[in-house]
């Protein structure tokens, strides 16, 4: 319990400090985080474009065409967002980074228009 104490009291740090992103968007990057490394066939430290690539095809599987609708609606307007977001947990020690990763690397990797409006096809499970 005492950890999960830990835990949200670093998530409301992190939200006082980042005003601009709402609770879920945070929730939704660990999410799509676990969601990249669980498909690797050895867990590993990814990088900022591996984790842009896995949170685009995480949030389409999740929301569908609403997920820029609801990226925006959490504060995410373009790519260098996730890569705040990604920063501010790991000012808090909630995820940890290389010494060669940047917020730079988060910046302009793709426009969310053709990322999730173009980028959404049915699928025929």
């Amino acid at each position: 319990m005492k950890e999960l104490e830990n835990y949200l009291k670093k998530i409301e740090s992190v939200l006082d400090k980042h005003k601009q992103y709402k609770f879920e968007a945070y929730s939704f990057v660990m999410a799509a985080l676990h969601h990249t490394v669980s498909k690797l066939p050895k867990a590993r430290h990814i990088s900022g474009k591996e984790l842009l690539e896995g949170i685009r095809d995480y949030a389409l599987e999740q929301f569908g065409p609403m997920a820029r609708t609801v990226l925006n609606y959490w504060g995410i307007q373009k790519t260098e967002d996730f890569g705040t977001i990604v920063f501010a947990l790991v000012e808090v020690g909630i995820l940890r980074k290389q010494p060669e990763d940047k917020l730079d690397d988060f910046k302009d990797v793709y426009q969310f228009e053709d990322a999730f409006d173009k980028g959404y096809q049915i699928r025929d499970d």
